[in-house]
């Protein structure tokens, strides 16, 4: 089996790669940010087309998409939602024609009708259907990032504390999430492709960790990492996913369970990152 990885150089899609090398599977990377010829918003790409040719499935990472700052400013604007658009009706159209299975990777935020972001990865997910393939939603995966630009709150709480000794937060930090490290999330991934034939399409696939923590309670976790770091929350409340607290299906669980626990995933990033903790 060989595996096409779309957003090969995301934050996901780089610990799936990682994951691949380590246990010898074999696999093609694809990312804008590699080569522009990788871009999914060409329309009958012809590197993408040869790309699937050479494969036996793949994973659809890439998107446009970023942390909570990076959706707050861009979800609604025009060139945000044009990108996913026609990365997601050029990349689809391109599976249809290659007949190869795969899956497409959403969100837990497709369950939230007021975000430009979850309602785009529902149209995803309507495409995933017509075609067979197998969803997934992700809860709030992390690990390392480079792009800072669209860094999530795990990597900027990290290097605030590391920087400045002070993780200046944009909410209050009383909304709560459920994290996941990229590792857990890719060891799901590649059991779910293993297991594509029998999955039945009718139950949803939420990759979860399972235990809800606050953001706040995530600052302290990294503040006491770095000694000395003080928090500073802010007054606001959470704007993007507005405190949804949607549980995750647990179907899952008859694949796949979460190995790695949020202390120890933030001291692997921390640690990945190239910082020395005590």
């Amino acid at each position: 089996m060989k595996y096409l990885i779309l957003g090969s150089s995301g934050q996901i899609g780089t610990a799936l790669t990682q994951w691949c090398d380590n246990n010898e599977i074999a696999y093609e990377g694809f990312d804008v940010t590699r080569t522009p010829e990788e871009d999914l918003r060409i329309e009958q790409n012809p590197r993408l087309l040869k790309a699937l040719s050479d494969s036996d499935f793949v994973m659809f990472l890439a998107y446009d998409v970023g942390g909570s700052r990076y959706l707050s400013s861009k979800q609604n604007q025009l060139e945000f939602i044009s990108n996913n658009a026609r990365l997601m009706e050029y990349t689809f159209q391109a599976i249809h024609d290659s007949r190869k299975p795969f899956i497409f990777v959403s969100s837990q935020m497709a369950n939230l009708s007021f975000s430009p972001y979850g309602a785009l990865k529902v149209v995803g997910e309507h495409y995933t259907r017509a075609l067979g393939g197998i969803i997934v939603k992700l809860w709030n995966v992390y690990g390392v990032e480079t792009d800072m630009e669209k860094s999530h709150v795990i990597t900027d709480f990290i290097h605030k504390a590391k920087d400045t000794r002070c993780i200046d937060m944009i909410t209050d930090g009383t909304e709560s999430r459920q994290f996941l490290h990229a590792e857990d999330c890719s060891r799901c991934l590649l059991t779910l492709a293993g297991k594509y034939e029998s999955i039945p399409r009718d139950q949803e696939l939420h990759i979860a960790s399972g235990s809800w923590n606050s953001i706040l309670e995530v600052a302290q976790l990294v503040a006491s990492l770095f000694p000395g770091t003080t928090i500073q929350p802010a007054e606001a409340k959470d704007e993007v996913q507005q405190d949804a607290r949607i549980d995750p299906n647990p179907f899952i669980q008859n694949y796949w369970k979460p190995k790695i626990s949020l202390d120890a995933g933030v001291r692997r990033v921390v640690s990945d990152l190239g910082y020395n903790i005590n």
